[in-house]
C-alpha cells in the first residue's frame, strides 16, 4: 500500500453518533479521529497492531484542540482528513480537517500523541518507531499552540464517575472520547437543548484505569464570556487524570 501525505476517510452520521436533536455528538467526532488516524498510521506503517507487536508500545493523544463551525446531522456524509507532521522527539502532531459533501470545513483541529510502553506505561522516543514519511502537508488545521490549561477561579465538584467495562479501549484505559462524555453529562438536558461547544481543548495528563473513580470539577467563573473549566482527579492516587476548556455558545448559532 502506498503511504499517502493525507489520509481521507467518509463516515455516514449514524443514530448512535447524535443526540436528541439529531446532531453529531461531540463524543462521536473523537471516535471518528481516533479511527481516521489509526489507518493513516497503519497506512504509514506504524499502526497500533504493529508497534505493539514490534515495539511494545502503543499510541496516546496527549492534547488536542477543536473548533467546530457546524455539527453534522443524522444521516449526513462528511469527510474526516488527516495529516502528520514531523514527528518531535518526544511527540507526534496530528491535524484534521472535517468536510461535508461540498467539501466545506466544518470542523478544524490540532491534535498532539506520544507512545507509551505498554508495560511500564512510560512515553518512549518517537524515534523507536521512525519511518519514513512521504512528503508532509506543512499546512495546519488551526495556527495555536496546545499548552497548559488552568482554572480561572473556584473549583466546584460536579459529580464523579467510575471506569467501568463500556469505558475502556485496547490500551485498556479511559478512552479519549469517554473523558468528553463525562463532562458532556456534567450538563444539564435543558442546557443542552439551548447552549453547544463551538471549541474544546482536552489536556490528558495521567491515564485512569479500570475500577478508578474520577472526580469531576468545574469552573464557571468566565461562563459570562462563554468559556467553561473542567478538569478530572483520579480519587485512588489524587492526581489529574486531564483539564478541559470548552468555548459554549448559543445552539442556534451553530
Amino acid at each position: 500500500m502506498e503511504p499517502l501525505a493525507v489520509y481521507r476517510k467518509t463516515f455516514t452520521v449514524g443514530m448512535r453518533d447524535v443526540d436528541f436533536a439529531g446532531r453529531m455528538k461531540l463524543s462521536a467526532l473523537f471516535s471518528y479521529f481516533q479511527e481516521t488516524g489509526n489507518l493513516h498510521s497503519a497506512n504509514l506503517g506504524i499502526g497500533l497492531e504493529t508497534i505493539m507487536q514490534k515495539f511494545g508500545v502503543t499510541w496516546a493523544l496527549i492534547r488536542i484542540r477543536v473548533e467546530i463551525t457546524r455539527y453534522p446531522v443524522l444521516n449526513e456524509e462528511i469527510v474526516v482528513e488527516t495529516w502528520p507532521q514531523q514527528p518531535k522527539s518526544l511527540e507526534f502532531d496530528r491535524d484534521f480537517l472535517v468536510r461535508d459533501r461540498g467539501g466545506n470545513v466544518i470542523v478544524r483541529a490540532v491534535s498532539l500523541w506520544t507512545i507509551i510502553d505498554v508495560h511500564t506505561r512510560k512515553i518512549r522516543r518517537s524515534k523507536m518507531i521512525a519511518t519514513d514519511y512521504p512528503p508532509l502537508r506543512e499546512e495546519r488545521a488551526l495556527d495555536c499552540r496546545l499548552g497548559k490549561l488552568k482554572p480561572f477561579g473556584q473549583l466546584e465538584m460536579v459529580c464523579q464517575r467510575s471506569i467501568v467495562y463500556s469505558d475502556v479501549d485496547v490500551n485498556e484505559h479511559l478512552n479519549n472520547s469517554k473523558y468528553v462524555d463525562f463532562i458532556m453529562d456534567c450538563f444539564s438536558l435543558d442546557t443542552h437543548k439551548t447552549h453547544m461547544v463551538k471549541a474544546v481543548e482536552f489536556n490528558y495528563v495521567h491515564e485512569a484505569l479500570p475500577g478508578d473513580t474520577i472526580i469531576l470539577y468545574r469552573d464557571l467563573t468566565a461562563v459570562a464570556d462563554g468559556l467553561v473549566y473542567f478538569e478530572g482527579v483520579n480519587e485512588r492516587d489524587r492526581r489529574v487524570a486531564f483539564q478541559s476548556l470548552l468555548e459554549i455558545t448559543n445552539r442556534s448559532d451553530i
